[in-house]
């Protein structure tokens, strides 16, 4: 099996670890496959965008969603080391307003799946760390959304000792997000 399916805390996201084939010249991986991604996760999903970031040491990006054209996100760093999360916006579901963390970097090979009613956003730990994402559908500005990153109601429980007595790098966006309590969200 090129990779296998992690269950995180929250159902429904998942972490695929892949098979990783290594030798004298370095190492060799399948970042996706279609099929091999139905038979780990049992999802049928169908990708229509990849994105790519580069971000600096202590850039933090998120917590972004679509309402009205929601993203599955299949994320993975190329480049350093993120503390990737996502939030479950689905509202009436058992874990609505929960969260999960994961570290994704280029050593560990590990991806991250996001199921669309999810927030998601990072944490860059390293300098020029780049993060490569597929996403199940097209961005849409105009259904795009944000979450506040520190909404104490949800609590995400950022790194932030990894930066050094530094605050996060946010963007007026990020700064500006949504509490839980007033965010649009999925029913």
């Amino acid at each position: 099996m090129p990779f296998i399916a992690i269950p995180t805390a929250l159902s429904d996201v998942l972490i695929l670890e892949p098979t990783i084939w290594t030798d004298e010249r370095g190492f060799f991986f399948e970042s996706y496959n279609e099929r091999d991604f139905f038979s780990a996760t049992g999802l049928n999903v169908h990708f229509v965008q990849d994105n790519h970031s580069r971000s600096k040491t202590g850039a933090l990006r998120g917590l972004h969603y679509q309402i009205l054209h929601p993203q599955g996100k299949l994320i993975r760093a190329v480049q350093g080391e993120v503390f990737d999360v996502c939030v479950n916006l689905k509202k009436g579901h058992p874990q609505f307003g929960m969260w999960t963390g994961v570290f994704l970097s280029a050593e560990n090979k590990r991806q991250l799946w996001v199921p669309p009613g999810f927030a998601h956003g990072f944490l860059a730990l390293s300098n020029e760390t780049e993060v490569l994402y597929k996403t199940t559908d097209y961005y849409s500005p105009a259904n795009e959304r944000c979450l506040l990153w520190n909404d104490p109601l949800i609590g995400v429980d950022w790194p932030l000792s990894r930066l050094n007595g530094s605050n996060p790098i946010l963007t007026n966006k990020d700064l500006n997000g949504s509490l839980l309590s007033q965010a649009e969200v999925f029913d």
